[in-house]
């Protein structure tokens, strides 16, 4: 098969991997990709977001199974022009990707369909938020509607604080959204667990647990992702059923009412307080940093499990999974997630990876035979091990080898269940 990956993220690299992996894969196509998936893909600067240009690719390429990565596209209806076109492609349509693209649609969802969730109120108007703050204690998480590419999202500790972030996104700080979700702050131990769906069935593909705030010992601002852990040792059978029962079947029968049945990766963000699941986010995509941990201990070919969802057969595939655990520590531009450079100079020469380690790219590129740096987050080092301490060692000594000025990390990655040790 010819295959195209929509994408440039680390994400798109462990992927791109999977997919390399496969004996149903002929050639890949990522577009545009990273310096990472050049090495087994073939890069194409085409904006993704322009469909009829990237249709004009996809049948002159002889194009079997297009792949999205990302949320933006999936958001704005790729999926929907692409099936109307007779193309091949695995993902949510534009309705059901509103689980991720409207904080407000999900929520919505979720009062209608008894699914347990923070208390909230969707916010059109200062007054909105004033009636919100009469009604709940202090901190207080602001939730920008529309997507916000991670920055979205504000935990406050103070009614000048909630008032501030609110008016900002009333203003239009962020393009997508004019009004945002008020939500109560829940205390607890926040999980990511994946799923891969088709109209008719769904099969676990693995758990996860991200660091989100950019300084260790969980300090400073939220970013896209700082390293994650699989699987999430949070996890056990019982809360898997009130995962299974409570959120995702309403979930998923919700969709089917309205005719808009989900096919795709789905990613549930979970906040765990007292063994009792409540969902926090959705995402219509595999999550990034966690797809890094979760694809290198996914045994079953990729490109087959993907074929079955389109086909509505995932039932008659059976997941097998690597018992080794798994864990990412992300290296970063100075400055992320505010202003950084672009463009320094990266050396991989002196890194030396085994069967068990990997380097997923995310932000760079190759400008005149150099590996340069092109984003925020822009290494994903990833480990398999049997103990996540080790794990950690592991990367912190293939982190040592790199040779690229300008960069950090955070070094405390796993820390909650490295503790627990």
């Amino acid at each position: 098969m010819n295959i195209a990956l929509i994408g440039s993220g680390g994400r798109e690299h462990a992927i791109c991997q999977k997919l390399h992996e496969s004996k149903l894969t002929n050639r890949i196509y990522c577009i545009p990709g990273n310096a990472g998936t050049s090495n087994i893909a073939v890069n194409l600067d085409i904006d993704f977001l322009n469909f009829k240009k990237l249709l004009t690719f996809i049948k002159s390429y002889k194009i079997d199974l297009v792949i999205v990565g990302p949320e933006l596209p999936l958001v704005k209806g790729i999926v929907n022009f692409l099936k109307r076109k007779k193309i091949n492609v695995f993902g949510p349509n534009k309705y059901a990707a509103q689980l991720e693209g409207s904080k407000s649609f999900m929520k919505s969802l979720c009062k209608k369909n008894n699914i347990p969730t923070a208390g909230f109120t969707i916010c059109k108007s200062k007054k909105d938020v004033q009636n919100f703050l009469t009604q709940y204690n202090m901190p207080v998480v602001v939730k920008a509607d529309g997507l916000a590419a991670g920055k979205g999202v504000a935990i406050c500790y103070s009614k000048k604080e909630v008032e501030k972030f609110s008016m900002e996104i009333f203003k239009g700080r962020f393009k997508t959204s004019k009004k945002l979700v008020l939500e109560e702050f829940l205390e607890g131990e926040e999980v990511s667990y994946f799923l891969i769906v088709d109209k008719k069935n769904y099969s676990f593909i693995g758990s996860a647990q991200d660091h989100k705030r950019v300084g260790e010992n969980e300090t400073g601002p939220n970013t896209g992702g700082m390293g994650a852990y699989s699987p999430a040792p949070l996890m056990n059978k019982n809360l898997e059923k009130k995962i299974i029962n409570r959120i995702v079947e309403p979930t998923l029968k919700a969709l089917k009412k309205k005719k808009n049945s989900y096919t795709g990766f789905l990613y549930v963000g979970l906040m765990i307080k007292n063994n009792q699941p409540y969902l926090i986010e959705y995402n219509v995509r595999m999550g990034d940093p966690e797809c890094q941990v979760i694809m290198p201990r996914l045994k079953t070919d990729l490109v087959k499990l993907i074929n079955a969802s389109l086909e509505n057969k995932l039932h008659k595939i059976k997941i097998n999974w690597n018992d080794k655990k798994c864990m990412a520590i992300v290296l970063c531009a100075k400055g992320y997630p505010n202003k950084y450079k672009i463009n320094k100079t990266i050396n991989l020469k002196k890194v030396k990876l085994n069967q068990r380690s990997f380097i997923f790219h995310a932000g760079t590129k190759l400008k005149n035979n150099s590996l340069v740096s092109n984003g925020g987050r822009v290494l994903n080092v990833v480990v398999l091990g049997g103990n996540f301490s080790r794990i950690r060692n592991q990367i912190l000594k293939i982190i040592k080898k790199i040779n690229w000025k300008g960069f950090f990390f955070r070094r405390d990655i796993g820390w909650r269940v490295i503790k627990s040790k």
